[in-house]
């Protein structure tokens, strides 16, 4: 990678953009390696900090469930490898648990530039970004964190849950979804864009298909537990 290009920052809707990473786990092309699943990509700012050892541990903790979702973790930060495993190896020794998903090192912060993770003001240290890759290679979500606010990682996997959910269902997931205050885990049709789905989603709350408030707020329930 010509670390003298200026890049874009990659957004929602976007491809992730193709580059070839060395890991903990050995070297992967991204988002190639993980073509037909689903990855979350995310930076911490350095190895042996506080808070990014305990979002470790978290992600690690939930990875069962990451993996029923068809998702891969991949962490990230301007180190070397080196460091990644000596970190790792500390976490496994003190806190008992063995991190088994590739930490990306990039010790010239080239990827992280790509993606935008760093601070203009921070020299090379990531700011806490995540990033939520489809099995197209499309980047579905992101997430930033500040320096010192640790990430919800229960968070991360429901995005990914409602992620995935509203893709099979053609539909979109209401606020603090699958518990919202209103409609709880019914999902939310899309809008009528013409007088004829208008009328269609009338005729639909009729036969007790969907649930409206109005035309243009309807839901249907989740089939797909």
């Amino acid at each position: 990678m010509d670390s003298t290009q200026i890049y874009s920052k990659p957004f929602i809707g976007d491809q992730f953009p193709e580059m070839t990473v060395h890991t903990t786990l050995g070297e992967l092309v991204l988002p190639t390696s993980y073509q037909g699943h689903w990855f979350v990509l995310f930076s911490h700012p350095g190895d042996f900090t506080p808070v990014c050892t305990t979002e470790f541990v978290a992600f690690q903790k939930l990875m069962p469930e990451f993996t029923k979702l068809n998702t891969y973790l991949i962490g990230l930060s301007v180190e070397q490898v080196y460091s990644h495993l000596k970190w790792i190896e500390w976490i496994q020794q003190n806190l008992k648990v063995e991190i088994t998903f590739p930490i990306i090192a990039d010790s010239l912060g080239r990827i992280a530039t790509r993606l935008g993770m760093i601070h203009p003001t921070m020299g090379t240290r990531t700011v806490r970004s995540v990033y939520i890759v489809d099995p197209t290679g499309k980047i579905r979500l992101i997430l930033t964190y500040p320096e010192n606010v640790g990430r919800n990682i229960n968070e991360i996997l429901r995005a990914v849950k409602a992620l995935q959910t509203a893709d099979r269902n053609k539909a979109a997931t209401p606020a603090n979804w699958p518990e919202n205050e209103l409609v709880g885990d019914r999902l939310i049709v899309p809008p009528a864009a013409t007088v004829q789905e208008a009328k269609k989603r009338a005729e639909q709350a009729q036969a007790g298909e969907i649930e409206c408030y109005d035309w243009w707020l309807c839901t249907k329930p989740l089939h797909d537990r």
